[in-house]
C-alpha cells in the first residue's frame, strides 16, 4: 500500500511499489488528461509535478511518491482557468493535442522557475517534450502570454 496525495486529495493505492506512476494515475486513479508517449521519459507527454517539479511519470516508480504532492493536468487549474490552460485555448496551440498536458505541465514549472521567460529559457526547459505535430512556435507564443497574464494578476489583485 501506498499513500500521496494526487491533485490536493490523498489516496492510498494497493500497486506494486515498481509501478511506472504514469499508469498508477491512469489506471489506478482514473486521471487521463496525462499521456504515454514513449515509456523511457524521452518525450515529455507524460509529465506531471512531484513535489511542484515536473516529473516524467512513465519512468517514475510509485514508491518514488510515498507521501509526496503529485499534480496532474487536472489538479493544475480544475477549472481550466490557469493562465497557460487559457493561452492554450486562447492561442489554439494543439493541433492533435496529444503531447499537450506534458507541455503545460511542463511550463507551468518553467513560469514558477522563469517568471519572465526569454526564448532561450523556453527553448532550454521545453526542449524535452516533443511535439510531432511542430506547435513550437505557439507553445512559445502561449507561454509568453501566460507569464504576461501572471504578471498582470500579480500586480492587480
Amino acid at each position: 500500500m501506498t499513500t500521496f496525495r494526487i491533485n490536493g486529495r490523498a489516496v492510498t493505492v494497493d500497486v506494486e511499489d515498481d509501478t511506472p506512476l504514469l499508469w498508477v494515475i491512469r489506471d489506478v486513479v482514473g486521471l487521463t488528461g496525462t499521456k504515454f508517449g514513449c515509456g523511457i521519459g524521452m518525450c515529455g507527454a507524460c509529465t506531471v509535478h512531484v513535489g511542484g517539479r515536473p516529473t516524467r511519470s512513465c519512468i517514475t516508480p510509485l514508491g518514488y511518491v510515498a507521501g509526496a504532492e503529485v499534480t496532474t493536468i487536472e489538479g493544475l487549474d480544475p477549472s481550466g482557468q490557469h493562465p497557460l490552460q487559457k493561452a492554450w485555448i486562447d492561442l489554439q496551440v494543439p493541433q492533435c493535442g496529444y503531447c499537450q498536458s506534458g507541455q503545460i505541465m511542463q511550463a507551468a514549472a518553467l513560469l514558477k522557475d522563469f517568471p519572465t521567460p526569454s526564448d532561450q529559457d523556453i527553448d532550454a526547459v521545453m526542449a524535452g517534450n516533443l511535439c510531432r505535430c511542430m506547435t513550437y512556435v505557439r507553445i512559445r507564443k502561449a507561454i509568453k502570454q501566460a507569464a504576461a497574464e501572471h504578471r498582470m494578476g500579480a500586480t492587480n489583485g
